[in-house]
């Protein structure tokens, strides 16, 4: 970075003399604007995690109808920001609302430093706006909560005894054809020892959906783990105050 600056200083110097083109010196410029940016970015982003992949999990909370449909847009919104970013979206779970919208989804989300990028949005979301499902046409207000999961590469190694899990098999929801909603493909897991409970019924073979669903349990006890050393950094850091004043994160309002 020192180099790159001394450079386009040294450079400007000989553009006011008139000898490089002002093409040149703008040149330089982004050359050294693209290097300090790209410093900034994995200086901020310097945590291991911070480089994997995410599975995204959204939950309707309350305001029923316009609650499933402000969850649906929360999705469709982290669907159309990771294609704009060039990031792999697969649908996980989807259980769909009983007028519109979803009552809670999962998406996986894969690329470099998804993980970094997205992990502020853990919390819950509350939309503000005059509701099409109320026919006085008053403003309601509506929340749904969103869950942001590392998934766990072969960097990270999670063991898991097989005999503290716990699996059940059930039929997919929703769409699926001929063969999915047919079969008892879809899992479910519970890790006893934590309790933790994932599900996933994307694939149409159960062998599939089982391979998936211990990455997902591995993710959440890799996770886990994160806030335990989160949770005993803080307190070594006393003065520190807590992430998170309240759960609500943010507020949209539509007028």
């Amino acid at each position: 970075i020192a180099t790159v600056i001394d450079d386009v200083e040294g450079l400007y110097e000989f553009f006011r003399e008139d000898l490089v083109s002002e093409e040149e010196l703008d040149a330089k410029y982004a050359e050294a604007k693209t290097i300090v940016e790209n410093v900034e970015f994995h200086s901020t982003l310097n945590q291991p995690e911070d480089e994997l992949s995410v599975t995204l999990e959204i939950n309707a909370g309350a305001g029923g109808t316009e609650a499933c449909d402000w969850a649906e847009m929360l999705l469709r919104m982290y669907t159309m920001w990771a294609d704009r970013n060039g990031f792999k979206v697969t649908e996980i779970n989807r259980q769909d609302g009983e007028v519109a919208g979803i009552k809670s989804a999962e998406i996986e989300i894969e690329g470099d430093f998804v993980y970094g990028l997205l992990k502020g949005e853990n919390g819950v979301h509350r939309l503000v706006r005059v509701s099409p499902y109320n026919s006085q046409g008053k403003r309601m207000t509506s929340f749904a909560s969103v869950f942001v999961h590392p998934v766990v590469d072969d960097r990270i190694e999670i063991d898991i005894n097989p005999a503290d899990l716990e699996w059940d098999t059930f039929r997919s929801s929703g769409a699926g054809g001929q063969h999915v909603n047919k079969t008892e493909s879809a899992v479910r897991v519970r890790h006893l020892p934590s309790g933790i409970v994932v599900e996933c019924q994307i694939q149409r073979s159960q062998h599939q959906n089982r391979d998936k669903a211990m990455e997902m349990l591995r993710s959440r006890l890799f996770e886990r783990e994160l806030q335990r050393q989160r949770a005993e950094r803080e307190k070594i850091e006393s003065s520190k105050m807590k992430n998170e004043w309240g759960s609500q994160i943010r507020s949209y309002v539509l007028s």
